[in-house]
């Protein structure tokens, strides 16, 4: 399989203050995977390290992509623009919009603005803005975390069959390792002061939804991990 994006013993300080230690970490073509970890370890700043909108203090980042999608934190859209316009900013292609807006199930929706949709509707703007320009690479950023559980759920399961549709290589960073389940076939465990990668864990079976049975014992080999660090 063609590598997307290769870490070697990459490290990230902030002044004197080390963030990221030795992270090591290969992502291949197709492949969703899950970084996890505790509030505040670095998470973010290992995202935008992938993504080129930071730098290592060491290391080394080799990128295998041309176009990247990326879904922050907020939706972060512009108020007083139409759905429509929003995505318009990003791809001039309206034919391309449109069909975005109907992969993530909003094409009635385009000229609504963003205070007339709800949390998980203007969460789905923030996908179809990454996903419009057909991105080798799709980072997520915590995109859950302002939803509540039967949103999420849904939105999970919409993600979940877009990357299968598109066969877009995915990293998804959570804190909730019920959400990096549900996403993703292998799972990188953060942690530790400063964070490095600690572990990993492999889902050899499709894992339902966020209610699986199976989560169970991914959360205990996980926590463990984090524990043990």
């Amino acid at each position: 399989m063609k590598k997307v994006i290769e870490l070697l013993d990459l490290c990230k300080d902030f002044g004197k203050l080390r963030v990221l230690k030795n992270i090591n970490l290969t992502l291949y073509e197709s492949q969703p995977v899950a970084i996890v970890g505790r509030s505040g370890c670095g998470k973010t700043t290992l995202l935008r390290i992938i993504a080129n909108l930071d730098s290592p203090t060491a290391g080394e980042v080799s990128r295998s992509f041309e176009n990247i999608g990326y879904v922050f934190q907020e939706d972060r859209l512009i108020p007083w623009c139409s759905i429509l316009e929003n995505l318009s900013f990003v791809c001039e292609e309206i034919v391309q919009v449109i069909d975005t807006l109907r992969l993530v199930g909003l094409e009635e929706f385009k000229d609504y603005k963003p205070r007339e949709l709800s949390g998980g509707m203007r969460q789905r703007v923030n996908l179809a803005r990454a996903l419009v320009k057909k991105p080798d690479l799709l980072l997520l950023d915590e995109p859950f975390q302002s939803l509540d559980v039967v949103t999420k759920s849904k939105l999970i399961s919409d993600i979940r069959r877009i990357l299968e549709e598109l066969k877009t290589t995915c990293v998804i960073v959570t804190h909730d390792i019920r959400e990096a389940a549900c996403l993703a076939q292998k799972i990188y465990v953060l942690a530790g002061r400063p964070a490095t990668i600690v572990g990993q864990v492999e889902l050899d079976r499709k894992i339902k939804d966020l209610f699986d049975p199976q989560i169970l014992k991914i959360e205990e080999r996980i926590t463990s991990l984090q524990q043990d660090s």
